[in-house]
This record gives C-alpha cells, structure tokens and sequence, in this order.
C-alpha cells in the first residue's frame, strides 16, 4: 500500500513487550500522553460467576503500548482519572463487554468513549464487523485469534497472549483516524461521539437491577399485576446474583421467574408443584420467593413499564413499510439500516404509533431521515 493507506500509519509490532508493574509507573505513563487518544482493552474470564474476572487491561497512546495486570491498573489513580476524563477519548471496539467490567470492578463509568465498531459502520465498513476482519480489510495483516479463549488470569502470560493482548490496541489508532477522515466526508462525525455515548448509556440502564425483566421478553403474556411480581422477582434475584457472584439462571432460570409470576404460589408447597424448578431452589429459597410473591401481587403495580408484546400481523405489515423508508435512507447515505433504526426502537415506534424522540430527533439520524421524513409521518398518521 502507499504512504496515503491506512496501512502507512500502523506502528510495527513491538520487538519487546512492556509490561507496567506498579501503579506510579502507570500514572507517568498516562500523563506523558495525557489529551491524546486512549486505545483500550481489556481481557477477562466469566464462566461460574456474574462478574467477570478482571485478567488484563491493554493500553495504547500513539506508538507506545503496555500491558498491565489489574491489581496495578485497579490501584493506579492515573487510570481512574482516565477512564472518567470526557475530555481523553478511549478508543475500544465492541465495548459493551468492557464497559461492564469497568462498572463491577470499578465502580466507575467511563466518559468520552468511542466505539470504534459503530465507527466503522457509519463509515461505510457494514454493521457489526469483526475487529480482525477488519484490520486485515484495512491494514493487510491477519491477527493470530488462537489466544482468545486462552486463561487470562493466570500468570505468566505465554508470548503468544502477550502478542495478541498487543495486537487488540495497536490497530485502534490509526482505526480511529481512518475513521474520523470517512466520517468528515460524510457529514457524520458528531454521530460517532453521539451514538457511542447514546449506548454507553442504555448499557447502563439495562444493567439496573430494576430493569431487568424487561429483558424477558417471553414475560408479555402475563398481566401486568404479574409483571409487576416478576419485577419483583427478577430484582430479588439480581441482587442474590450479585451477592453469591454466580449467574443468573444458577439462582433461578428466566422461565421459572415467569413460571412463578404467572402462577402465584401462596406456599412452598405450591412454589415446588411448578414444574422445572429444582428441589434445591425451594429449599434455599422458597420462603423469600413466596414472601416476594405476595408482597409484590397485592402491590400497586399500575405504573409499571410493561413488556413488549411481539408485534400483531397488522404491527408486522407496518413495520415492514417504515423498515422499507428507513432502508432508504440508509442506503443514500451507506450507514447500516441497522444503527439508523435498531429493531427494538424501530418496533416501539409501531406500538405506540407517534414519533419517537430517540429514533428521529437525534441530529444524525434526524439529517439521514430527511429525504423519507414526510412519508413516514404520514405513515404514522395512517
């Protein structure tokens, strides 16, 4: 490739790695860099606990890389102040699960991040691409995946972990600056702050323990006074998750919870007739779920958010003609129609029936929508 190729900008793979073992060691290092664009990463392990273990956080400014165990970046006041700062952009890819580790092990939300996948899909590289897929479309080198399911708690690391732990910052860079030079020619470079932050936040919000039934979609059939019990249940059993660090349906499967709403149990006895649910879950647990039970089904619960119903034959028809104007637009403009209008919103709007201010009102999506905004309005009126 020329010099004028993405590939020109990508620095060499480091002959040596380095490794920052101290937490003042890592300050220094982040303030010798301090406003420039922050690559992130990290690496972690969750198979029999909610949280996920912490196992390497990967750091990248300029042509500089390091990698550092979590004790020190935990410690490391510099890395803190980093994560929080709106002001130095982190630059990850596919965030959703680092950003989670960062609230667990951290306590923190991270401020001015940028995804460097939905970058990629408003520049025109297609919807969720894989970061080695990209990086070999772009940079013409092929990533060694083989260390992706490797231990990375465990120490030492082998050559080869340390080798792609470094390979997952050092394309992020010269990713972002390919990025941000499409997306000013597009007229799009507020949409990836935008958007980057928009699910930074509902990532958030999903993770509030009050929020979470929503989630079980298969709950739409119950009433809402036994939506209001599985609210109750869910929270309950977030908090337990929590508590015992183990997955959710280690505590109790999603169908149960619904099992247990739709039926209100009165007694254990009853609780242990629903089928499906172990022995094991009654005795550790039955009387708070039958106390939860009747606290939450004599409850007020007519102010809940309700959820979703799976759209009707006739919802499905309109979902198809606004799909087909946001289509459309999407492709005058190259940006998948799958960002412009996720299904979960682009549906809310079927259901409800009127403009949504978080599909149509944000400026980039308002600006893309332009060409089709008449014929959708008229489509709702309809």
């Amino acid at each position: 490739m020329d010099s004028n190729s993405p590939a020109a900008s990508v620095p060499a793979a480091p002959d040596t790695v380095t490794w920052i073992r101290e937490p003042d060691d890592l300050d220094r290092w982040l303030a010798e860099g301090q406003g420039e664009p922050l690559a992130l990463d990290t690496e972690f392990e969750r198979v029999n606990t909610f949280f996920p273990i912490p196992g390497l956080v990967q750091l990248g400014l300029g042509q500089r890389f390091c990698l550092v165990d979590p004790s020190v970046a935990e410690a490391s006041e510099g890395f803190r102040n980093a994560l929080t700062d709106p002001g130095t952009p982190k630059l990850l890819y596919a965030m959703s699960e680092d950003l989670e580790l960062f609230r667990h092990w951290l306590q923190l939300e991270p401020e001015g991040v940028v995804d460097l996948q939905i970058g990629a899909a408003l520049a025109g590289a297609g919807f969720s691409v894989g970061y080695a897929r990209l990086v070999e479309t772009l940079f013409g080198e092929s990533l060694d995946k083989s260390a992706t399911r490797s231990d990375w708690v465990s120490r030492p690391l082998s050559a080869a972990q340390e080798r792609y732990a470094l390979d997952d910052v050092r394309f992020l860079v010269p990713l972002y600056h390919w990025v941000i030079t499409r997306l000013q020619k597009r007229g799009l470079e507020a949409a990836l702050a935008d958007e980057s932050t928009r699910f930074s936040k509902e990532l958030a919000a999903q993770d509030n323990p009050d929020n979470h039934y929503l989630k079980l979609r298969g709950g739409w059939t119950l009433s809402r006074q036994q939506q209001g019990v599985l609210k109750t249940l869910v929270c309950w059993r977030e908090h337990e998750s929590r508590t015992r660090d183990r997955p959710r349906n280690r505590v109790v499967a999603d169908a149960l919870l619904i099992a247990i709403a739709q039926r209100l149990p009165q007694s254990v006895r009853e609780l242990s007739n629903i089928q499906g649910l172990p022995p094991a879950v009654v005795r550790r647990y039955g009387d708070t779920i039958i106390d939860k039970v009747a606290e939450a089904s004599t409850a007020d619960n007519s102010g809940i958010d309700v959820i979703a119903a799976p759209l009707s034959r006739q919802d499905q028809m309109f979902y198809k003609q606004l799909k087909r104007l946001m289509v459309k637009a999407a492709e005058e403009r190259d940006v998948p129609v799958e960002l412009l209008a996720p299904r979960k919103r682009l549906e809310a709007v079927v259901q409800q029936r009127k403009l949504a201010a978080g599909l149509f009102d944000e400026g980039w999506r308002r600006d893309l929508l332009a060409p089709v905004q008449e014929h959708i309005e008229d489509l709702l009126k309809s």
